[in-house]
């Protein structure tokens, strides 16, 4: 007699992705520079360790907020009680400014539409809740995080059907791809409900274009869907380009889109304060809709899964403190520019390349000149060697859905520099030894490339040093 229920023991959790076997190797042998210096080092985790310091400097001059202590007065008793699911309203007062400041303030965000969620994985399942029945249909671009595998489909019965995006532009989204998925959830007998997106990107590292935007308005527009726009990493933009990143809420409310009341119910935020604070064990997410029908059924199901009236507390007078919320922004965006610079020069010594981004706590890195075949079982086997050999959890493309083998996201934002380097010493020595055995010293970079290159199959050659055309993916 089985124990478990359907649900809890069938095996669409998604647990036995290597995305999550790479954690488990980590946490079987992990690296410490004192205790175990020659253990696995984390890669595949997005967090964001860069400003701790920050938080910390303001936490120890404002302890109030962490003794429950308003205007000299404790109000333990009153955050220690029920408290109404809708939230704080100084919380939520203040995230939706936080929310405005991260988009340049070219929007202004009504707390009254956000619904408070533990964390952005509860707030996609509950939107999704809201928004299909079991069986209907999520398009989503690829390559995408391997968590909505769990998230958006193990309790609510939804399928993921894939927006198939590739390396011939950028992985940019593109009209025939998405009628392309659209027209194969139909043959599948799936009713679309809603495409997800995340911007900026995760595995990418790339936020939307304007173009895109607009292209994915008019394709729900025509096919009365929802869009759901997954913007946990709107804070980690480290771009120094005007206007390098647009979120969907500013992009409706320009003047094509600012009337038209049928697209304003259709599109709704998923936010956190995980990835840009480096939070995520506050577990502290949200919803922000302009639909009230949506609003009201998500805000009945946070129930299931509220913010403490404690963390709420704490959080309102951090996000309430301009000054130092203005301060952290700049100091974040810099830390997070310099670096992803870091790991990309430390990759590029190593002949890899990174798809160039703007954005995340993570590079999406082209290893497909490594692989023995253009396939994923190749993949799969250079993933083992550099988890198990060189001690790296990286994130294989294939656990994202990539369609390319080749392709590995790799984390910098939850390392130290000095980590970071011994990362990059080893991918160095790795490459050096096993694939052309000519150490590099710096300054034989172009005998380096032409020795590494004699040395490959010519199919090697083809596919990592010759301009790809779209018949060769």
């Amino acid at each position: 007699m089985k124990m478990l229920s359907k649900l809890a023991s069938n095996d669409t959790h998604g647990q036995n992705s290597s995305y999550f076997l790479g954690w488990e190797e980590y946490e079987k042998n992990p690296y410490n520079e004192f205790s175990n210096p020659n253990g696995i080092i984390q890669m595949g985790l997005a967090e964001n360790q860069l400003c701790f310091d920050l938080l910390e400097s303001w936490l120890t001059k404002n302890p109030d907020y962490f003794s429950c202590i308003n205007n000299g007065l404790s109000i333990f008793r009153d955050l220690a009680l029920f408290q109404d699911y809708h939230g704080l309203p100084q919380f939520k007062k203040a995230f939706v400014n936080y929310m405005s400041k991260l988009r340049g303030d070219k929007v202004i965000l009504d707390p009254t539409k956000l619904v408070l969620t533990a964390g952005a994985t509860s707030a996609n399942e509950t939107l999704i809740f809201c928004l299909a029945n079991p069986g209907e249909a999520i398009l989503i671009p690829t390559p995408y995080y391997p968590g909505f595998d769990r998230d958006l489909k193990w309790r609510t019965g939804a399928e993921i059907v894939p927006i198939k995006c590739t390396n011939a532009n950028g992985f940019r989204i593109t009209k025939s791809a998405l009628n392309e998925a659209y027209n194969t959830a139909k043959k599948r007998n799936f009713k679309v409900k809603t495409i997800l997106v995340t911007n900026p990107n995760n595995p990418l590292g790339t936020t939307l274009s304007k173009d895109e935007i607009t292209l994915l308005f008019n394709f729900i527009s025509s096919k009365n869907i929802h869009l759901i726009s997954d913007e946990i990493y709107a804070g980690t933009v480290f771009s120094d380009t005007p206007n390098s990143y647009t979120s969907v809420m500013e992009a409706i409310s320009e003047k094509n889109w600012v009337n038209n009341k049928d697209i304003q119910k259709r599109v709704h935020i998923v936010t956190s304060l995980s990835k840009d604070l480096g939070l995520p064990g506050f577990r502290v997410g949200a919803i922000y809709s302009n639909d009230p029908l949506v609003v009201s059924a998500a805000t009945k199901m946070s129930s299931f899964g509220l913010v403490s009236a404690q963390t709420q507390y704490l959080l309102s007078g951090l996000l309430s403190d301009s000054k130092f919320m203005d301060q952290y922004v700049g100091n974040n965006r810099t830390r997070l520019r310099e670096r992803q610079s870091m790991l990309v020069s430390g990759l590029k010594r190593a002949g890899i390349t990174c798809l160039e981004s703007n954005s995340g706590l993570y590079c999406w890195a082209n290893m497909g000149h490594l692989l023995k075949s253009k396939t994923f079982e190749a993949e799969m086997e250079l993933w083992k060697e550099i988890v198990y050999e060189v001690k790296l959890n990286i994130s294989p493309g294939s656990a994202c859905h990539c369609d390319e083998p080749g392709w590995f996201r790799i984390c910098f934002a939850n390392l130290t520099e000095d980590v970071l380097n011994r990362a990059m010493q080893r991918i160095n020595d790795y490459v050096t030894t096993k694939f052309h055995k000519i150490p590099y010293n710096g300054n034989n970079l172009s005998m380096w490339h032409s020795c590494r290159v004699l040395s490959l199959p010519k199919w090697v050659f083809r596919l990592s040093f010759d301009d790809k055309t779209s018949d060769e993916r």
